[in-house]
């Protein structure tokens, strides 16, 4: 986790061992390790009032329905909700970048036949709803170059901290996240291809090359260690039939029952046995064979291609990810 607050200086959380309460565009308050700083104004462990602002055209948002949500969760604060127009003319079905540009350039709208900053003009209809809250609450739309920017504009006019509360995708604050994500890549160095599927490799024991596919051509790549990280089921790093589950770059073992009745639970929230297919690894990650040696000396794996863990019902997708991420990058390093 150091080594992710490192890349992502943006991110809070750091300061404690206990995870976060952040509240959610559905009114849940979801606990949280790592956190943007743009939502850190309304964390559900405070106990100042807050007021949720909606826009009527970002439908993907109901203020009053995450407020009564928050409200009966028994959060430690009183919950408000309105829902004004966003300054400008946006569509109901609108991206969330199309809220977030004029915010970023503070760029000129017109609002009742004047022009106005779009910052000004926002702030000053939120400022009409406030009763004294001590936060507010907006969907997370307030910029994406220069989000830091844009709450800080909106504080001052409202005299009042702002924070936003994550949406489901497609996620703004996920969109800075990769942003900052490749740019540490970049920075340190790291050479990206995407789109071009790995469709073969040679080797016995040892990876020595994988081919991938590019405007028809099959085209080798060399490394001396490799990271598997396609992802499970839903990513299609393993992938299923009728008879069989299998991981299907370098076809290494996935465990799984042998009568695909038993591949699932009778009741829909129950114990499926699918939600933990994956590879299975040894202590340095690399994916063992089904007699359980390693299937590559120089392979390790990483993310939801993992298998033994169920992340949905754990709600552990995320730190998975980067715990063997983390791990898997390092060894291979070491190994080199």
């Amino acid at each position: 986790m150091e080594f992710f607050d490192e890349a992502v200086p943006h991110y809070r959380g750091s300061h404690t061992d206990r995870n976060a309460l952040v509240p959610t565009h559905g009114g849940t308050v979801k606990p949280t390790a790592r956190y943007p700083a743009s939502v850190s104004a309304g964390l559900a462990s405070e106990d100042r009032d807050v007021l949720l602002v909606g826009f009527d055209s970002l439908v993907d948002f109901d203020a009053p329905h995450a407020a009564a949500h928050l409200e009966a969760a028994g959060v430690p604060f009183e919950v408000r909700a309105v829902t004004v127009r966003f300054p400008g003319d946006l569509r109901a079905d609108a991206e969330v970048t199309r809220y977030a540009k004029p915010l970023d350039t503070d760029g000129e709208t017109t609002v009742d036949g004047r022009s106005r900053p779009v910052r000004g003009a926002l702030a000053e209809r939120v400022a009409a709803e406030l009763d004294g809250e001590g936060r507010v609450g907006f969907p997370a739309i307030l910029g994406d170059d220069r989000p830091h920017r844009v709450r800080a504009a909106l504080e001052d006019r409202l005299d009042a901290d702002v924070f936003e509360v994550p949406m489901g995708p497609p996620s703004l604050p996920g969109m800075r996240l990769e942003d900052a994500l490749f740019d540490a890549l970049d920075e340190a160095g790291v050479s990206i291809e995407t789109g071009n599927p790995v469709v073969d490799y040679d080797g016995d024991d040892r990876i020595e090359q994988v081919s991938v596919e590019k405007h028809g051509a099959r085209i080798p790549n060399t490394a001396d260690q490799y990271v598997l990280a396609t992802g499970g089921l839903v990513g299609k790093g393993v992938e299923s039939d009728r008879k069989r589950v299998s991981e299907p770059v370098f076809g290494c073992h996935v465990p799984h029952p042998d009568d695909r009745y038993d591949w699932f639970d009778t009741e829909a929230f129950g114990d499926h046995a699918f939600a933990r297919f994956g590879v299975e690894t040894d202590d340095s990650l690399r994916p063992l064979n089904g007699r359980g040696s390693a299937e590559f000396e120089n392979l390790r794996a990483a993310g939801s291609v993992l298998g033994g863990y169920d992340f949905p019902a754990e709600k552990s997708g995320s730190g998975v990810s980067i715990a063997t991420g983390y791990a898997a990058g390092r060894r291979a390093g070491e190994a080199v």
